[in-house]
């Protein structure tokens, strides 16, 4: 009777010992070390990214994530689909343009409800300019052609009844590149992203004509809320990789969730100092002016992400005519997944 007891013991904590394996090997993710682009990391639209690798939030998930820099969200599209990075944080628009061309490339966390995006004019162009229906023939600076600061330039045109050619668009890069091309007057507009507004504004250079850092601003521009950064890959990717898909969903997630209850202090002490672009003070006023933006849930709303695809529909003779299933271009499982674990 002992020995069948004993047996029978033996036997159960064998199967579970098999089962606690055989979770902890369900959890380990199918590719521990990836590649993720970037167009700017600096900017405060990506501080998600940026919390997530100095909080060690990759880390915690078992991720060994080589973060790879671009001169804008454009170019960084551009080394997903060639391959030369596994997932990309940039903005949703790109998931919707990449639809309606045939590749399958989907958001799966959504890190900015709204655009956070400033359009300003040079300080002495300022009497001239008031409005976007003022903008033909000025040079704009954005922080890469593509990228979606250009995009909103060139939809606030085409709303104001000009058309999206009306005015050059200049790359002038992500950081301190930005803040010398209004300076050194290289260009008239600028469409950028916190800290270089705001250490723009700071400095008295400019003057905002256009503000989605709120919701307010977001809505008066595009008329509804407009999912911004996320973090988007090929859906074969996620399918042949969904734990480590979950694993970096999760790590995001944690970063919305210490950003909730973060004060710009914490935020700064953060970031790399270079980030503060040589003004610290300024870099707590842009933090703090950029809290808003950030999402609450991890998810694009079906209305924020028609919102989107009825400007670029506006925007872009190709998409004009598109029909693209906008369910395709976002995944929620993982997000949701992660929100309930957190």
């Amino acid at each position: 009777m002992s020995f069948s007891r004993r047996t029978a013991l033996a036997a159960l904590a064998f199967t579970t010992a098999l089962g606690f394996s055989a979770h902890a090997l369900a959890q380990n993710a199918e590719k521990p070390k990836l590649t993720l682009g970037v167009g700017g990391k600096q900017l405060l639209y990506y501080l998600p990214l940026t919390v997530a690798e100095k909080k060690g939030f990759f880390k915690d998930e078992g991720l060994d994530v080589e973060i790879n820099d671009f001169g804008g969200g454009a170019k960084s599209l551009q080394a997903l689909v060639g391959g030369s990075v596994d997932v990309v944080t940039g903005a949703y628009e790109h998931t919707i343009r990449m639809q309606a061309k045939g590749q399958d490339i989907r958001a799966v966390i959504e890190l900015g409800r709204f655009p956070a995006i400033t359009i300003a004019v040079r300080k002495d162009l300022a009497d001239k300019v008031k409005t976007a229906a003022d903008f033909k023939g000025l040079k704009i600076g954005v922080t890469a052609p593509g990228s979606s600061t250009a995009l909103t330039a060139q939809y606030a045109m085409v709303k104001a009844g000009l058309k999206a050619t009306d005015a050059p668009i200049i790359g002038v890069g992500a950081g301190a590149s930005a803040v010398a091309a209004i300076k050194q007057k290289q260009v008239d507009l600028i469409s950028h992203l916190d800290p270089v507004t705001s250490k723009l504004e700071a400095d008295g250079d400019v003057v905002a004509l256009i503000d989605t850092r709120t919701e307010a601003g977001t809505k008066a521009l595009f008329g509804g809320a407009n999912p911004a950064a996320v973090l988007y890959l090929k859906n074969d990717f996620a399918e042949k990789n969904p734990v480590t898909t979950q694993k970096l969903v999760n790590a995001l997630m944690k970063s919305l969730k210490w950003l909730e209850t973060a004060k710009p202090e914490d935020v700064a002490d953060l970031v790399p100092a270079e980030y503060h672009l040589g003004d610290k003070p300024l870099y707590l006023r842009a933090v703090k002016n950029s809290q808003e933006s950030y999402s609450r849930t991890g998810i694009s709303t079906p209305d924020a992400m028609k919102s989107m695809y009825d400007s670029l529909k506006l925007l872009d003779p190709e998409l004009a005519t598109s029909n693209v299933d906008l369910s395709k271009t976002f995944i929620d499982t993982f997000a949701k997944k992660a929100g309930a674990g957190s």
